[in-house]
Formats: structure tokens, sequence, C-alpha cells
């Protein structure tokens, strides 16, 4: 199937077609030209022209088989629940082109990301009816987020060849590449305290979450006494953000400094403050995966920067190194994160936000 296929499909040029399919990082006109030309694409089963591929990359490239990868989102419903696993994504479809590989399915399955719901659910069932809507055409599997432990174990004994990338290590249950939670909430956690901040809560998913366990330990290692009302457990949404930082308006002894598990959850509390009801309330935000947005806040968001792509591009590598039987035994590759310093953090005695960028 050729590209100009795919764009008289979706109507756009055949240009905007291969750079939506090559990079990850391109702009389209919106999000949903871009997410229609991907989905036409798995649709039709499009994998580029081994011909052409193969006088650009030697004999070798001829030799190969296309193999068949699907892609399991374990923290969002739909596309646009969470930026940071969508972007991931848009570098993990742009790999998996790169190495003559098809895309055959996308599944958005939070469930497999909460362990109570995975108790009462039959995964065995559910994850043979995901293979079969691959009509048995799925050579390996990509995993973008936690995901249960016993579920992993499944599909792993379906799929063969999994690959996980992730923020909670799958302690070697399968190939992961890791940006390890725990050290980007004590980073995040650390910064804080530098500024003279104690008073810090902590916004996120708590139950077996390693950010939440990092920020307990960053605590722990200060001698900070962790506070109940400055721990609250959220999902990962802008609204979710928004009504939290209503609840720390509320108490009599607020926060000065909050540590947020994700920039989506943080934004929406930027807002709520911006929107002029904080009554000078102006705590230090902080929070990690450095989303595109978040460059954009105002005031710009103070975050711990996952590396999307490497990340991407390492799952991509060791799952079709695991496929064409490069390797043998569990892999796994961890990631450091970067903190960027913006302005929406301020030292402890300072009543407004920070005008330092880096």
């Amino acid at each position: 199937m050729s590209i100009k296929k795919i764009a008289e499909e979706v109507g756009v040029s055949i240009a905007t077609v291969s750079r939506v399919l090559n990079n990850p990082n391109y702009k389209c006109s919106s999000p949903q030209v871009r997410d229609k030309i991907w989905k036409t694409a798995i649709a039709l089963n499009y994998t580029p022209n081994h011909a052409a591929r193969a006088l650009k990359l030697g004999n070798e490239a001829q030799r190969q088989k296309p193999y068949y990868i699907g892609v399991l989102m374990t923290r969002m419903e739909k596309a646009t629940t969470d930026p940071f696993f969508n972007e991931l994504l848009r570098v993990v479809e742009s790999e998996i082109h790169k190495q003559v590989a098809i895309l055959t399915k996308v599944w958005y399955m939070p469930l497999f990301s909460n362990d109570k719901r995975c108790r009462r659910e039959n995964l065995n069932r559910v994850i043979e009816e995901m293979y079969d809507e691959t009509e048995q055409k799925c050579d390996g599997l990509i995993i973008i987020g936690k995901c249960n432990k016993e579920a992993i174990q499944i599909l792993n004994r379906r799929y063969k060849s999994v690959v996980s990338v992730n923020r909670n290590s799958t302690n070697y249950e399968v190939d992961e590449v890791l940006c390890d939670g725990q050290k980007v909430a004590m980073m995040a956690v650390d910064y804080l305290i530098s500024l003279g901040h104690k008073n810090i809560a902590y916004v996120g998913d708590c139950y077996n979450e390693a950010r939440y366990r990092g920020y307990l330990e960053a605590l722990r290692r200060h001698d900070i006494e962790p506070e109940a009302d400055y721990i609250v457990q959220t999902g990962q949404t802008e609204a979710e953000g928004y009504a939290t930082i209503q609840k720390f308006m509320e108490l009599d002894d607020r926060p000065t400094g909050i540590y947020c598990a994700n920039d989506i959850t943080a934004i929406g509390m930027l807002k709520y403050l911006g929107s002029g009801k904080s009554r000078y309330y102006t705590p230090s935000i902080i929070s990690s995966d450095d989303i595109e947005e978040a460059q954009y806040t105002q005031p710009m968001l103070t975050t711990v920067s996952l590396p999307k792509d490497e990340m991407g591009k390492f799952a991509i590598y060791l799952l079709m190194d695991r496929m064409r039987g490069g390797h043998k035994s569990v892999v796994r590759t961890e990631l450091e994160g970067r903190l960027m310093i913006r302005n929406s953090c301020s030292n402890v005695d300072d009543s407004e936000w920070s005008d330092y960028c880096i």
C-alpha cells in the first residue's frame, strides 16, 4: 500500500503523509489530521516500500520480512487523555515505520493499569480478544504506561516479544525502557526543598506508583513529615488539577510547594491560579513529563523532562532485536530525567513566581 493511497483517503498531500509518518514532532494543520493519517495507515496495513528501502539500506533490507506490531496504551481511554503518552506514542509510531514494520493496532485500555479492575476481569479473555482483533497478525507488542503484573505475564505468553515503556518498572517481567518515576519525583521534590519549602504537597496517583514513593522518600531524606491533607489522589487530567488547587485554597495551612506527578495536572492548577481566584496564593508548582504545553503556560512550568524520543526509539530497537532472535535475556534500559527550571517555582520567602528560566 502506497503513501499516495493514504493521502487520497485522508485528503492531504503525499508530502504531508510522509512527514507525519517519519517525524513524530511534525506539526500538522490540526491534531485530527495527524490522527486520521495514522488510523488510515493502520487500517491499510501500510509499510514502507521494500524495493525503495532496499536501494537505500542494501540487500539486507530485502531479506527482512515485515513485522506486525501492536501498541497498548494503559493510561489513556482515548488519544487525547494524556499529552505525555500521546507524544510518546508519536515517537513509537514513527520508529515502527522507519523499521519497515506494520503498526496493526493501537489499544487504549486503562484497565491494565488498575490492579483492582484487573483482579475482577478475566484477563485471559480480554487479551485473547485483543489478539483476535489483529487477525493474529501481531509479532510483537509495545506497552506504554504502567501495567498490572499478571496482565504483563499473560501478554508476554501470548505475544512472545513484548517491550514496556514506562515510569514504573516491570521488575524484569519483560524487556523495558524506563525513566524511573521514583528518581524523577525525588529530583522534583529535592528542588522544592532547595528553595526552602517544607510544606510540600503531592498530587497524582498514590497506589503502587513510583512517583508517590519518590515524593515520600525525598521528604524522609530531609526529615520532613508528610502531611495527610497535602496528599491528593487524582487521575491525570487538567480538570482534576484545577479542582485540587481549590481544595488547597480551603486549608488554613496551605502547602507552599506542590509536586504534581504529571504536567497536565499542574497545568490545571496554573489555570486556576491564573484566573484570579487564588487571593494572592502563589505556591511553587513543579511536575514531571515536560509535555509541549509546559513551555507555554503562565507562568512557564518547571518540570522534570523525560526523554520521550530516546524512550520510544530504544523500545522499538529492543522489540525488533528480540523478534529477529537477537537477544533472549530480559533487557532493562534506564534513561535519566532532566530538571527544567522555568518560572513556576520560587524561594519559599518570595510571594511571587520566579522570573528565572533555563
